[in-house]
C-alpha cells in the first residue's frame, strides 16, 4: 500500500521577528529533516506570530517568508506550506496560506474566509472569498486557516470540490485548546478525510499557546499529537485507506449541501 509522508511543524514564533523564526524553524527541520516528497506544514502567520499590525509584517516586495519557504522547499524537495500577510487590492491585509513544489513554483495561495472578529482582525484583513485546492501526491489538499475550523461548511464544500486532505494552519490560544482538537477530528469524520492542524506554541503579548499540532484519520482516528513543545510532527496518509473507506462506509454519497 503506497503511502506519502504528511509533516508538521511547531514553532514557538518570534514575535514579529522573521529572521529569529526562520532560524528557529530551520534548527527544529535540521533535527527532523523531511523526507523527499513530503508535504511540511507551518503555522499561521509563521514568520510574526498573530499580529494586527499589517503595515510592519506585510511581506512586501522582497516576500521573506515566502522566499523562506520557497527556499525550504527546494533544499527538502518537498512542498512547503505555511501563513503569510500580503496587502491585497483595496489595501487591507490578505491572512494566507502559501504553498510552493520542490522547484519554487506556487502551488496555491488561499486568503482566510473567517477573520476572527472577536481578536478584532476584520478591522485590519479582508475575507477571503471561497476555497483553494492543489494537487500532492495524488491527493486534492485544500488548506484552511485558524478561525475557519469553526464553520463546517467550508470544508464540506471543499470536500465536495474533492478534497481528501485538509490542512488548518493555526495561531489558536490555549484557553480554547480543547475546541481546537475536537474540531480537527470532527472534520477528520464527517468529511471522511485526513486531516492535519499545525499550531504554534510558546506565547505572545497577547497569549499563549498550547501547541497541540495534530493529524487524523478518515474515520477520525488520531495518528500523532506534538504535545505543547517546538517540534516536529509526521504521519503517513494513504489515498488507498481514504478512498476505500469513502467506498465502504458512502456517507458523502448521501450528503446534500443546502
Amino acid at each position: 500500500m503506497s503511502a506519502a509522508k504528511l509533516i508538521g511543524v511547531q514553532p514557538d514564533i518570534a514575535w514579529e521577528d522573521k529572521a529569529a523564526t526562520f532560524e528557529r524553524v530551520r534548527r527544529l527541520l535540521a533535527g527532523s529533516p523531511p523526507e523527499p516528497g513530503s508535504l511540511v506544514v507551518l503555522p499561521e502567520m509563521f514568520s510574526t506570530g498573530f499580529s494586527m499590525n499589517v503595515a510592519g509584517i506585510h511581506e512586501g516586495a522582497e516576500r521573506p517568508a515566502e522566499r523562506f519557504l520557497q527556499a525550504l522547499a527546494r533544499e527538502y524537495r518537498a512542498v512547503v506550506l505555511g501563513g503569510a500577510v500580503n496587502i491585497g487590492p483595496d489595501g487591507r491585509g490578505r491572512n494566507q496560506a502559501v504553498a510552493f513544489s520542490p522547484d519554487g513554483a506556487e502551488v496555491v495561495r488561499y486568503d482566510k474566509m473567517y477573520p476572527f472578529s472577536l481578536g478584532k482582525e476584520t478591522d485590519h484583513y479582508t475575507a477571503g472569498t471561497g476555497v483553494k485546492l492543489f494537487e500532492w501526491q495524488g491527493f486534492k489538499v485544500a488548506p484552511f486557516v485558524c478561525y475557519d475550523l469553526r464553520f463546517p461548511e467550508i470544508f464540506r464544500h471543499a470536500t465536495a470540490a474533492g478534497a481528501e486532505l485538509m490542512i488548518v494552519i493555526a495561531s489558536w490560544p490555549f484557553p480554547r485548546v480543547q475546541h481546537w482538537v475536537t474540531l480537527l477530528q470532527a472534520r477528520a469524520i464527517e468529511n471522511q478525510a485526513y486531516v492535519i492542524g499545525v499550531n504554534r506554541c510558546g506565547a505572545d503579548p497577547q497569549h499563549t499557546y498550547p501547541g497541540r499540532s495534530s493529524m487524523y484519520g478518515p474515520r477520525g482516528e488520531i495518528l500523532i499529537d506534538a504535545g505543547d513543545a517546538p517540534g516536529v510532527i509526521r504521519s503517513d496518509v494513504s489515498l488507498e485507506i481514504i478512498r476505500g473507506w469513502r467506498r465502504d462506509f458512502p456517507v458523502l454519497r448521501d450528503a446534500r449541501l443546502c
